[in-house]
């Protein structure tokens, strides 16, 4: 047994680790060990401490969002009413302007009646006066006739026209 190889390398490494011992490399080893674990715990503190303030900062977009689709729907919905309320007064201005127009044109009408009535009835007054006119003349002569002939178509003209 003192002559297999394994043998001495127990030994060898028994030695070794003996020497470390006394070095104090087991201690540096626990110390890398501890300070490793340490560095660990602070990445995991970091990583939890990050984890934490990305979901503040997800659930703050969030509440930002829904915030931002409820103003655009007020936005789009004071929108649609703006626009109704335009359309609506455009209409009314519409049906107004057409309502003018058409009490103008009825009073241009009813103008126009009355204009033409007038001068049917001036015609029909002159014609009366020529037609009388004539007759008184063709019946009536001498001086009297010419003043009864003015006087009464003078009368007919006055009353004609009134």
């Amino acid at each position: 047994m003192l002559m297999e190889a394994e043998f001495w390398v127990a030994v060898a490494f028994l030695v070794f680790c003996g020497i470390v011992w006394k070095a104090g490399g087991f201690a540096q080893i626990v110390k890398g060990l501890d300070g490793r674990g340490e560095r660990v715990r602070r990445e995991l503190e970091e990583a939890r401490r990050l984890r934490e303030e990305a979901a503040s900062v997800l659930a703050d977009y969030k509440r930002r969002r829904s915030e931002a689709e409820r103003e655009a729907e007020a936005i789009v919905a004071s929108a649609r009413e703006e626009a109704e309320r335009a359309a609506a007064e455009g209409h009314a201005r519409l049906n107004e302007f057409v309502a003018r127009r058409t009490k103008a044109a009825e009073a241009k009408i009813a103008q126009a009646e009355a204009q033409a009535a007038a001068e049917v009835r001036a015609a029909a007054a002159e014609a009366a006066v020529r037609v009388s006119e004539t007759i008184l003349r063709e019946k009536v002569s001498g001086e009297a006739a010419q003043d009864l002939i003015r006087r009464s178509l003078g009368d007919v003209r006055t009353r004609l026209r009134a």
